[in-house]
């Protein structure tokens, strides 16, 4: 089920910033070439991401799921001089596909596409993070909150992302595996009293968590 209202955000679209041409050539590749298109960040979720990042000026930032490389690309637009976005994806496919959209979107430069499983990658990566972006398999969250957690600097930001999980979160009996992680992540989130969180209703639910 749709959570928020599609007619909602089409409204907020409408009002928000244009994408970006390059961003826009890669939203339809992606909703026209792959199975679950539905990952996609996209427009609005994206401009979020990517003004989050131009506030914040970071000069580390990790991301874990790459997908096709949207999501990276707006974390990219954000970083100081120097800095890059670290992105973890598993997936042979879509490694390939990210790579070819960082070209497309000019930013090939400013990110590094880690290969592998991002709790066997995130020990080996020495860097403090500024600002980081999950949105990997979801019965992970909770490992990949906890390998992130010691490695964020004071003030530095975490965004997770699908936290509402189609509003499936919202019903008393779930059977569905990620759903049921998700309200899980949500429940330990909520008595993590080291970080400030809110929780937006952006797309399929958005976690904007603060480290103290």
């Amino acid at each position: 089920m749709d959570i928020i209202n599609p007619l909602a955000e089409l409204y907020a679209e409408r009002f928000s910033t244009e994408e970006d041409p390059a961003l826009s050539v890669i939203a339809e590749n992606t909703r026209a070439n792959h199975a679950h298109a539905h990952m996609l960040s996209g427009h609005l979720q994206g401009k979020f991401l990517q003004m989050i990042s131009q506030i914040m000026q970071p000069k580390n930032v990790l991301e874990i799921g790459t997908f096709t490389g949207y999501s990276a690309i707006c974390l990219a637009k954000g970083l100081q001089q120097g800095g890059k976005v670290h992105t973890i994806e598993l997936r042979e496919a879509e490694i390939i596909t990210a790579r070819r959209n960082f070209n497309i979107a000019g930013v090939e430069d400013k990110i590094i596409l880690h290969a592998g499983n991002a709790l066997d990658i995130i020990p080996t990566i020495d860097l403090e993070w500024d600002l980081v972006f999950i949105d990997a398999d979801k019965p992970a969250y909770i490992d990949y909150y906890k390998a992130i957690l010691p490695k964020l600097r004071n003030g530095g930001v975490i965004l997770a992302d699908n936290v509402l999980f189609h509003g499936l979160v919202l019903q008393d009996e779930l059977t569905n595996k990620s759903a049921l992680a998700i309200r899980e992540f949500n429940q330990f989130l909520r008595g993590d009293d080291s970080v400030d969180k809110v929780l937006l209703t952006i797309r399929d639910g958005l976690f904007f968590i603060r480290k103290k």
